[in-house]
C-alpha cells in the first residue's frame, strides 16, 4: 500500500504512563504509546477515502477529527508504537476498502419446494389442534 510510506510524516506519537504490565517500572517509566492521526488535514487522503474513514472508524475518532490508537500491551515504548503503527494501518485498510457489490439472485425451484412443503407441514400441524 502505498499510503505506509506517505503517512508516517502526519502520524504524532505521545507516551503516556501505563497501566499494564511491567512491574515496580511501570510507575517510572512511559512506555504506553498514544498514536494521533489528523483526519481531515492529511494531504495523502482524498476527500472520499477521508469520508470512508470518518464513516467507518467515528468511534475511534475524536470530536476534533484526530484518530486516536493506543497501545500499552508491551513493556517497551518502541515495540508498543510499532504495534500502535501496525494497528492504524490494519485499521486504514479495512476503512478503506470498498465492499462488494452484491449480486441479485433468485431462489432456487429446490428451495421454493422446500418453504412451501414446511409452510403446508405446519398448516396440517395448526389444523390438528383445531376442535371439530
Amino acid at each position: 500500500m502505498i499510503l505506509r510510506d506517505l503517512i508516517p510524516n502526519e502520524l504524532v506519537f505521545k507516551a503516556v504512563r501505563s497501566s499494564g504490565s511491567g512491574g515496580q517500572n511501570v510507575n517510572k517509566v512511559s512506555t504506553k504509546v498514544e498514536l494521533r492521526f489528523d483526519i481531515a488535514h492529511s494531504e495523502f487522503l482524498t476527500g472520499d477515502e477521508k469520508a470512508r474513514i470518518f464513516k467507518k472508524l467515528k468511534n475511534r475518532i475524536s470530536n476534533e477529527g484526530i484518530l486516536i490508537i493506543t497501545s500499552d500491551t508491551e513493556r517497551t515504548q518502541l515495540r508498543n508504537k510499532n504495534k500502535a503503527i501496525e494497528l492504524f494501518f490494519d485499521l486504514l485498510e479495512q476503512a478503506l476498502k470498498k465492499p462488494k457489490k452484491r449480486k441479485k439472485t433468485k431462489p432456487t425451484r429446490a428451495s421454493k419446494e422446500k418453504r412451501l412443503k414446511e409452510k403446508k407441514v405446519q398448516s396440517e400441524k395448526k389444523q390438528l389442534r383445531k376442535g371439530i
